[in-house]
């Protein structure tokens, strides 16, 4: 029971980041943000690794190239992507889309990894279209924006899950075993630095003026779905099976959803609620397991 209760505060934190980064959007451009965030977030892991004396093991080349695409998808492209696309869109839609992941990084191990697909997978996969179809539905707020500016916001999250699963596939790609800790710490660290390096060629950080709510949000998910949020899931999937673990991401889209509700004021709409339900199920029919009866022989 401690396991599934650190498992679902987990994926809580991670469902926030959508709401944090709406805020974050309104005040802050995305790189300067993400920038910010590993700022935050960087010397809290150095500590970690520190404290619980962390090992970084040696890379072969192959390696570093797999971190270094990891880093610029994963820790960069996730996060920039999805502040990116809150600007065009709501939180509620975006919660929606973002619990997507799972379907995807089973899409990616098909056409990357050169695994077959299942019937089951194909029909999650369809579940899982039409709760985004059904998601992206406009609501009474996005009805007075031009349409283009709502599916380019759906696209750019999108393309932000699609980020975050090219980093899971890229994991199972390295020859070096690394753990969890050490992991996060260098994709912090590179994400520091390529974050900070495209801040500074294209915004120009210098010459903006800082919103005091979009840096309480950064700081929130510098410290807590990163810092706190990594913490929680491993100690969570540590006492759970794998199977267990990946229950509780179906989480996250219900956080997002929810969280915009209440903190954010959005009205959820039926289209999303629609489409909440069918991501949802399609997650929930990957990791079903039917029930096998082993043959029992006469006494």
């Amino acid at each position: 029971m401690v396991g599934y209760l650190y498992c679902a505060l987990a994926m809580v934190t991670v469902g926030s980041t959508v709401v944090a980064s709406k805020v974050i959007a309104a005040g802050l451009p995305p790189f300067t943000a993400t920038a910010l965030r590993f700022a935050v977030a960087l010397p809290v892991f150095l500590v970690l690794c520190w404290l619980l004396q962390a090992r970084f093991p040696r890379f072969g080349r192959r390696d570093l190239v797999l971190l270094v695409l990891q880093a610029c998808a994963g820790s960069v492209g996730y996060t920039v992507l999805l502040i990116s696309g809150m600007s065009f869109t709501s939180a509620a839609t975006a919660g929606v889309l973002v619990g997507t992941l799972p379907i995807v990084s089973a899409g990616f191990a098909v056409l990357a990894l050169g695994e077959r697909p299942t019937v089951r997978l194909l029909a999650a996969v369809a579940l899982a279209a039409l709760g985004v179809l059904a998601a992206s539905g406009f609501s009474t707020v996005e009805l007075q924006a031009p349409a283009t500016k709502h599916l380019l916001g759906a696209a750019l999250v999108l393309a932000a899950v699609a980020c975050e699963a090219l980093f899971i596939l890229l994991n199972k790609r390295l020859r070096a075993p690394m753990e969890a800790l050490p992991l996060s710490t260098l994709m912090c660290a590179l994400g520091f630095v390529f974050a900070s390096a495209a801040s500074l060629f294209l915004e120009h950080p210098w010459q903006i003026s800082m919103d005091v709510r979009a840096l309480e949000a950064v700081l929130y998910y510098a410290l807590v779905p990163t810092v706190l949020g990594f913490v929680l899931w491993y100690a969570g999937a540590a006492r759970v099976s794998g199977m267990e673990a990946a229950l509780f991401t179906a989480l996250a889209p219900v956080s997002a959803t929810l969280l915009a509700n209440t903190i954010l004021h959005e009205a959820i709409t039926p289209r999303q609620l629609a489409g909440m339900a069918c991501v949802l199920a399609a997650v929930g029919s990957l990791a079903w397991q039917p029930p096998s009866y082993g043959r029992v022989d006469a006494l």
